[in-house]
């Protein structure tokens, strides 16, 4: 093992010798012959070691920003992270916004403080109270409907007792005013409890799912029109004499992170055509039947013209291969001829009488005013064969 440690040892200071030579060597050279075997080293021995030293250029680099890069590599993902929450919160504010260019006037915008208690699930706490106009019985919506009524008004916040509250009532009916109830919280256990019920249907009346339940306007505390939810179906009770359906509520009050509460004022004069979507669509169906019935009105008269031009065509080939000028009645006035277009009169042709059994009634394509009945022995003239 000496030996050849020995033996490599040699090896190298004869390598290094010979390269020290070469490079001496190539330095004396003149610069026309130096230039090329330079060129030709570069391309061919030299070349493969450039390769290394970039690439290990490039991965001196990568370890060096390594750190830098898993940093902002977790920024964006924390932004990422955020990013939703925030496009929520924005259309909800841009909803409220809405809301409040709907209603105009007669409301206080206010924030929901949540709580984390037992109780809070039941109410909400609001950044607004007596001094902004907050009564008691306030109904509190938001731009998808009800929300529920405060309960008690302090001079700068308020409570409110949610939809989700055993002791919640309002009068409700369906968006046609077919079906009046109660909606109510529907007291279960599961997912079920986050659900309304709309109890004291009659028994005679249907209410189709999908159906939108709006407030009905009657005690005086909520005004006519308020979204509550939509129907799901019908739920058995033990009541007989009356239906009782669940309710998809229209507004989660865990979702509600800004509300609007209606002063008393605004309870008075109503919310008219404030979620009017029902509305609008009702009258945008009507408009495309109105439309769908003009058109189909065109089409029938189109097609009374065509029937009528059919009618004509035939009477006017009955009276040719009869030997009869029809007189067409559509035709304009001809205008007064020059003395050089004056036809040459022919000779009158031979009357021959005609039969009443020969006399050609008026038909539905000629006009009465424009028919001419022939009288007893009226003669008509027929041309003269030729």
């Amino acid at each position: 093992m000496a030996r050849i440690g020995r033996a490599s040892n040699r090896l190298d200071r004869v390598a290094l010798a010979a390269c020290a030579a070469l490079s001496i060597v190539a330095l004396a050279l003149p610069a026309q012959v130096r230039d090329p075997i330079a060129s030709s080293l570069r391309r061919s021995v030299v070349a493969p070691l450039l390769v290394l030293q970039e690439r290990s250029e490039l991965s001196r680099r990568a370890f060096l920003a390594h750190d830098a890069v898993v940093a902002a590599r977790d920024s964006v993902a924390l932004r990422a992270m955020k990013l939703v929450p925030l496009e929520e919160e924005n259309a909800r504010l841009r909803a409220i916004i809405g809301l409040g260019a709907r209603l105009q006037w007669g409301f206080v915008p206010a924030e929901a403080l949540h709580g984390k208690g037992v109780r809070d699930e039941f109410g909400l706490t609001l950044s607004a109270g007596s001094n902004a106009g907050v009564a008691r019985l306030s109904p509190v919506v938001a731009p998808e409907g009800l929300v529920g009524v405060v309960d008690n008004v302090d001079p700068t916040m308020s409570h409110a007792m949610v939809w989700t509250h055993p002791d919640f009532r309002v009068s409700g009916m369906s968006e046609d005013a077919s079906a009046f109830g109660i909606v109510q919280a529907h007291v279960a256990a599961g997912p079920g409890r986050y659900l309304m019920e709309m109890r004291g249907v009659p028994f005679r009346t249907s209410v189709k799912p999908g159906t939108l339940v709006v407030s009905s306007g009657l005690g005086g505390v909520y005004p006519r029109g308020i979204p509550l939810g939509r129907v799901i179906g019908e739920t058995k009770t033990s009541e007989t004499w009356a239906r009782t359906y669940l309710v998809r509520p229209a507004v989660f009050p865990a979702d509600v992170s800004s509300v609007m509460i209606l002063r008393p004022d605004r309870v008075a004069r109503g919310v008219d055509n404030v979620w009017a979507s029902g509305m609008v669509s009702d009258s945008t169906v009507r408009r495309i039947v109105a439309a769908g019935d003009s058109m189909a009105r065109t089409a029938a008269l189109e097609e009374a013209r065509a029937r009528q031009a059919v009618q004509d065509s035939i009477v006017r080939d009955s009276l040719r291969r009869a030997g009869i000028t029809p007189t067409d009645t559509t035709s304009p006035t001809p205008a007064t001829p020059s003395p050089a277009a004056t036809p040459v009169p022919r000779p009158a042709a031979p009357v021959v009488p005609v039969r009443r059994d020969t006399t050609f009634r008026d038909s539905a394509a000629i006009r009465r005013d424009t028919t001419r009945r022939p009288r007893r022995d009226s003669a008509i003239a027929l041309p003269t064969p030729n």
